[in-house]
């Protein structure tokens, strides 16, 4: 990718801001006050950060309109209504570097392949045979198509996927590093001799504007098909089992873990390290508290936690009982101790 840098005077343009100083500096990077350097942009939201705004070496810092005239600090200004959605615009901006179009010399390609537009393909990638990719795909650099993989336009593949044969997925998906999708799931018969795989043969199937988190795995349907719905968000290390069927613009955090024929609904947010047990129905809306154990269905709109995962103010209240109950329980030991 080649680097890219926003003057002082783009940055005022798009996040509506109020320009002082030089409208001629540049950046490329965003650091914090502290860890800035000349190149880097920062902003300044709260009091509480202004020491670290008198001593900052950011090239371009956006600020609150109470931080006008703050000195000493850096002399490039931006003064934004919001610091934070300025600086976030920064981001995107910068993010949207020039990749370097085509593929490399090290890149392995299958028979009947093929791509729409321009493509990005990285050093020592392997595409299988009849994989499609969408215009404007870019794929890092040792990633794993495999065969009949179909991937919608505008998709971005970090280092190291790999992506299983028939995986389908959608426009604008982000893959980080290290993600494992579409393959085989955890299922085994039992004999009198041990365990048999059973062959996952099903599909999988990946919804527009999704992003999944590095190291995180989706395993393939056994029959049918595991499905992510359209914009939602996978943490790193969130594991899906196979046949699992996840709704639109939901939130997973990081360690969560779905067992297989779960059904999950539209708008849901599972905090990190929630584990769901196989075929659980989870309605739209619903959200699942941290380390919660979710063994039965959980309705819309309910919030759980807890294990087994239950309402959650009852757990609330529960927890609060049992801080009353302490001591009595130790009245009840002193009394017993006098009879």
């Amino acid at each position: 990718m080649s680097a890219r840098v926003l003057t002082a005077r783009e940055i005022a343009a798009f996040t509506q801001g109020e320009l002082i100083g030089s409208p001629e500096a540049t950046v490329g990077g965003v650091a914090s006050l502290d860890e800035a350097g000349p190149h880097d942009a920062s902003f300044l939201a709260s009091t509480t950060y202004l020491p670290y705004f008198q001593a900052s070496r950011a090239g371009v810092v956006l600020l609150g309109p109470q931080f006008r005239g703050a000195t000493p600090g850096p002399a490039v200004r931006v003064v934004v209504a919001d610091p934070r959605a300025a600086i976030r615009q920064v981001l995107t901006r910068l993010d949207a570097a020039v990749p370097s179009w085509g593929v490399d010399p090290t890149a392995r390609l299958g028979t009947g392949c093929r791509w729409e537009g321009r493509v990005a393909l990285g050093a020592c990638t392997c595409v299988g045979r009849r994989v499609l990719l969408g215009a404007n795909c870019q794929v890092g650099p040792s990633v794993w198509i495999g065969e009949g993989a179909r991937l919608g336009d505008d998709c971005r593949i970090e280092a190291g996927v790999t992506i299983g044969a028939g995986v389908v997925m959608g426009h604008r998906v982000v893959v980080q590093t290290g993600a494992r999708i579409g393959m085989e799931g955890f299922a085994f018969a039992t004999s009198a001799s041990g365990y048999t795989r059973v062959r996952h043969l099903g599909g999988c199937r990946i919804g527009d504007d999704v992003e999944i988190g590095a190291n995180t795995t989706i395993a393939r349907g056994s029959v049918g098909t595991t499905a992510i719905g359209t914009g939602t968000k996978l943490d790193n290390l969130v594991h899906i089992g196979h046949n699992v069927r996840i709704g639109a613009r939901c939130l997973v955090m990081a360690q969560v873990g779905i067992a297989g024929a779960v059904t999950v609904g539209d708008d849901v947010v599972i905090a990190g390290q929630a584990g769901l047990a196989d075929h659980v129905d989870v309605g739209s809306r619903a959200r699942i508290a941290a380390q919660s154990g979710v063994i039965g269905d959980v309705p819309a709109d309910a919030s759980v936690s807890g294990y087994p995962a239950r309402d959650h103010r009852r757990v609330l209240r529960q927890a609060a009982a049992l801080q009353r109950l302490a001591p009595l329980v130790a009245q009840l030991e002193r009394l017993a101790s006098q009879a």
